[in-house]
């Protein structure tokens, strides 16, 4: 049931975004070289990788600097990427991983093997359900990257403090809407 909703919003969502999506491609094609698209290796169910889509915000191979970003005074974005991670347009093609399968609307958010590879074996339970575009921690964590600019070290501050936390309420969505998942 969760796929046929996932599906009937994802396709109304892209078919009235084309035209959006269109203008921002235009954009930052126009802002800096480099493809429309960025495509980054997440961990999906079952410990799967697959290539999450979003809009580049970055200058192309920004991310050979690190995997954070912290703060939106980052050297290495965009002036269209600036706006684009502002108002989370960025996350917008998010959409073709939903149609593909790859994600649903509403879920853990996928992370990078990096940081998966340091998940407690409780932790690991985010990986049995389908990631999401959005979810409870994504809405508190709205603005990581101005957290992660509070801490010295930005990302020993994400793996000791904002990622736990947010793992922590992946698993209460985990056991509020998977309840079968509890005995994993």
């Amino acid at each position: 049931m969760k796929r046929i909703f996932d599906l009937f919003f994802t396709i109304l969502g892209l078919i009235i975004l084309l035209p959006f999506f269109a203008l921002i491609a235009i954009w930052v094609m126009l802002d800096s070289p480099g493809g429309v698209f960025y495509r980054q290796e997440r961990i999906g169910k079952d410990q799967k990788p697959f290539k999450l889509l979003k809009f580049r915000s970055m200058r192309t191979g920004a991310d050979k600097q690190g995997l954070l970003t912290v703060g939106m005074k980052d050297s290495r974005i965009t002036r269209s990427g600036y706006y684009l991670r502002k108002y989370k347009l960025d996350e917008l093609p998010q959409l073709i991983n939903v149609l593909l399968g790859d994600m649903s609307l509403v879920g853990p958010r996928p992370e990078v093997e990096k940081y998966v590879k340091l998940y407690s074996q409780e932790q690991l339970k985010v990986l049995s359900v389908c990631p999401g575009i959005t979810d409870l921690a994504s809405i508190k964590y709205r603005n990581e990257n101005d957290v992660l600019a509070s801490f010295e070290d930005a990302e020993a501050g994400y793996i000791q403090s904002v990622m736990p936390d947010k793992l922590k309420y992946n698993l209460i969505y985990i056991n509020v809407w998977y309840p079968t998942l509890n005995g994993i």
